[in-house]
């Protein structure tokens, strides 16, 4: 988040230098009456800077829920990103936002985002849009049944990296541990790439690109954003090596070449019948690294630091979790079947997520003129639903601030107010493949350790997914009827 303000200086320095006139237009009363309450802030920045305080503090919901105490708890307006938006609350605003993609609305990426991960050639508005939607053919790799081959290996890549990772020491921050299991596991499944060294070396420039994601778009040298571009001009060259690669054993080898997610990409076609570019395949890959590394990595985090300040909690996970090891055996690899069995623990990561969630909401765009709740939503304006609307509010969730796992059993919380995959046909289709590795490494930790907290007071600030100030370091204790 310092990133971000280092480079925010530059925007508001030009900001100011804009002339008076230009801020007597934007200030002035918009012509539409029926436009949502609310305030655009100030011009070009809107009210980002506010918002970046309230993630830099650790409470982004203070920025949400503040301004639907002050103009109406279903709809209010603001200006994010050099947008001007419309955030969308509560569970009918998810619902309608849900139930109304390309209908009403259809998915947003701000420019400068879309501008990091896409490659150059594909940086079209038209393309972009097309490789921000989950290919076709994604939720079917990502269904139970294709997933279920790859548990053992989420299995044994989480044991491994424990094993030399975690055992030696007495000490573990878990946060970048988790970020390094997350994306090497991404590359075995989504790419079949095992070798750590060439792992490692897209690693680093990956954290830079995440780093720079929500940065201010000034491309000078040494700023955030900048630093991103490189970064990501850099991975996409290796992606494209890996892609052409790829081409080539499916050209020789047929059907005996490796049949992951690569490969159904370069098998996978436009509707016209077209073949898609390696550039294109370039994007859809960094994209789907991105979505799941950064925020799965954080629910492992948040759940390791829950269980250690609810020894009840603990607990139960360790007993779920310990018959579950019994029954595999200490040769054995988890089955699907076996992540089925991990109820309790799921309801503890569901709990998590509820509390800290990984991501705070997306984005959308009216493609029309529409009404909600008695207000005009301009065509073109930008919404934003933000899972701060429904996952603290009492009305869904009784004393909504107190960690109860309880809450998931059952038929557990009303539709639309627990959204952290998101809703509708934008639903993330990588719940079930987030869930599985979530659950496996869990598994692998609560059966080998007890932990403590080294820093009770650590802080939590979020850009965009929330972050351990120290990076969430633990003392562990080795069990000592560990079975694995």
């Amino acid at each position: 988040m310092d990133l971000f303000f280092s480079d925010l200086l530059y925007l508001i320095l030009f900001s100011i230098s804009l002339p008076i006139v230009m801020l007597i237009i934007y200030s002035r009363k918009s012509s539409n009456p029926n436009l949502p309450p609310g305030t655009l802030g100030w011009p070009v920045i809107g009210e980002t800077l506010e918002f970046a305080l309230a993630c830099q503090g650790g409470n982004p919901a203070k920025f949400v829920k503040d301004r639907m105490n002050k103009y109406s708890p279903q709809v209010f307006k603001t200006s994010l990103l050099e947008a001007n938006m419309a955030v969308i609350c509560g569970a009918s605003g998810n619902k309608f936002l849900f139930s109304n993609e390309d209908k009403l609305v259809v998915s947003w990426w701000q420019r400068s985002m879309k501008k990091i991960l896409c490659f150059p050639s594909v940086f079209d508005e038209t393309l972009v849009r097309d490789n921000f939607k989950p290919p076709t053919f994604l939720p079917k790799f990502l269904k139970p049944e294709a997933l279920q081959h790859y548990i053992a290996v989420m299995d044994s890549m989480a044991g491994e990296h424990i094993k030399i990772y975690w055992s030696p020491h007495g000490e573990v921050k878990v946060f970048p541990m988790a970020k390094k299991y997350t994306f090497e596991l991404a590359f075995r499944v989504f790419m079949s790439i095992a070798d750590p060294r060439y792992v490692e070396m897209i690693y680093r420039p990956f954290q830079i690109l995440t780093q720079g994601f929500l940065s201010v778009p000034i491309d000078i040298p040494g700023t955030a954003f900048n630093r991103a571009l490189k970064a990501s001009k850099f991975i996409h060259g290796e992606l494209l090596e890996i892609i052409r690669k790829r081409k080539m054993e499916l050209e020789q080898k047929g059907v005996s070449a490796p049949r992951d997610l690569l490969s159904h990409m370069l098998s996978a076609l436009h509707e016209n019948g077209d073949a898609k570019s390696e550039m294109e395949i370039s994007t859809q890959v960094i994209c789907l690294l991105f979505a799941t590394h950064h925020t799965t990595s954080s629910v492992i985090t948040f759940i390791l630091k829950y269980l250690a300040e609810f020894p009840d909690v603990y607990s139960k996970v360790l007993k779920e979790q310990m018959d579950i090891a019994k029954c595999k055996g200490p040769e054995g690899f988890l089955k699907w079947d076996d992540i089925q069995k991990m109820k309790y623990t799921w309801n503890v990561a569901n709990e998590t997520m509820r509390l800290t969630p990984p991501v705070q909401g997306t984005f959308r765009e009216a493609i029309t003129d529409f009404t909600y709740a008695g207000f005009t939503i301009p065509k073109g304006w930008k919404m934003h639903w933000n899972v701060n609307t429904t996952h603290r509010d009492p009305k869904y969730f009784p004393s909504p601030d107190k960690f109860d796992p309880s809450r998931f059993e059952g038929k557990g919380p009303q539709p639309f107010t627990f959204v952290p995959f998101g809703g509708g046909p934008r639903m993330c289709p990588g719940r079930e493949y987030a869930r599985a590795q979530v659950l496996a490494f869990i598994h692998n930790v609560v059966t080998r350790f007890k932990w403590e907290k080294v820093d009770p007071s650590e802080k939590v600030t979020y850009n965009p997914s929330p972050i351990p100030s120290k990076g969430f370091p633990i003392h562990l204790r080795p069990l000592e009827n560990e079975f694995i």
